[in-house]
């Protein structure tokens, strides 16, 4: 696999993608509309999708793609595969909000290996490099990538840890499991986000007990792997894996190694 080309590639539409949905938010209609699921899609999800699905289609024909916005393509199995959620944060978005992002992962045999997460709004790019480490590029950007720097997880104080948790899926049950740690301090985040905090050393743990699809998770998961984090079940803290029937995870922590995990409740 030409890593090289992945990192460029992903990255490139990450911003075209960007761009795209920055349009849309500068208008007063942003064409929302409501999902068999229920949930919403706007048309800045459905142009973020085609610009990432036409431009893998054409970098990378070889390679299985699932996107969120493509019912049919969420049954797809391969050894190999780019998981794509174009808009991660569809209400976030529609409430004006900042906390949303282009999302785009390689999965390898169940496992993210490379990834980038781009807020267009906060003007913030996390991904992984050719070489599998992580990294934060910082703005303006252009086609030629501008200064980066390294990410990686910092050694969290068990006694005094950062926590992060949803900022619109917050619930009882993730306050009684936050409250069985020692926290110093806890910040909300949208989207995937939360796990580029962890990778940033930003924060020190996510949990999440909740719904999420794999393409809510596997670019973050990427970038905090590429900075030294874990991504994990929450009910048996075994590596969260991709491939999954359905697309569904189970719940999850990510968290700098060091932290030590709670068992869950029962």
């Amino acid at each position: 696999m030409n890593f090289e080309a992945i990192e460029r590639v992903f990255r490139a539409l990450a911003l075209e993608a960007g761009a795209a949905i920055m349009k849309v938010r500068a208008r007063r209609d942003l064409g929302v509309e409501t999902k068999s699921d229920d949930s919403p899609v706007t048309e800045a999800d459905r142009a973020a999708d085609k610009i990432i699905a036409d431009g893998l289609a054409a970098a990378f024909p070889e390679l299985a793609v699932i996107t969120e916005e493509r019912a049919d393509s969420h049954e797809t199995r391969a050894a190999r595969v780019v998981i794509v959620d174009p808009l991660d944060g569809t209400k976030e978005f529609i409430r004006g909000r900042s906390d949303f992002t282009v999302n785009i992962a390689l999965v390898q045999d169940g496992v993210p290996i490379r990834g980038v997460v781009y807020a267009p709004a906060r003007a913030r790019m996390f991904y992984t490099r050719a070489d599998g480490s992580s990294v934060e590029e910082s703005g303006p950007f252009a086609d030629t990538a501008g200064p980066r720097t390294a990410l990686c997880v910092r050694r969290p104080d068990n006694a005094a840890l950062v926590v992060v948790a949803s900022k619109s899926h917050r619930d009882q049950a993730t306050d009684d499991y936050i409250a069985r740690y020692a926290v110093a301090d806890m910040t909300s985040a949208g989207s995937s986000l939360k796990f580029c905090l962890v990778a940033a050393g930003e924060a020190d743990l996510y949990p999440r007990l909740g719904r999420t699809m794999e393409w809510d998770t596997a670019a973050g998961h990427a970038v905090l792997s590429g900075a030294g984090g874990h991504v994990v079940r929450f009910d048996d803290h075994t590596p969260l894996r991709y491939g999954k029937p359905g697309g569904e995870n189970p719940f999850f922590i990510a968290h700098a190694p060091g932290v030590t995990l709670v068992p869950p409740p029962g």
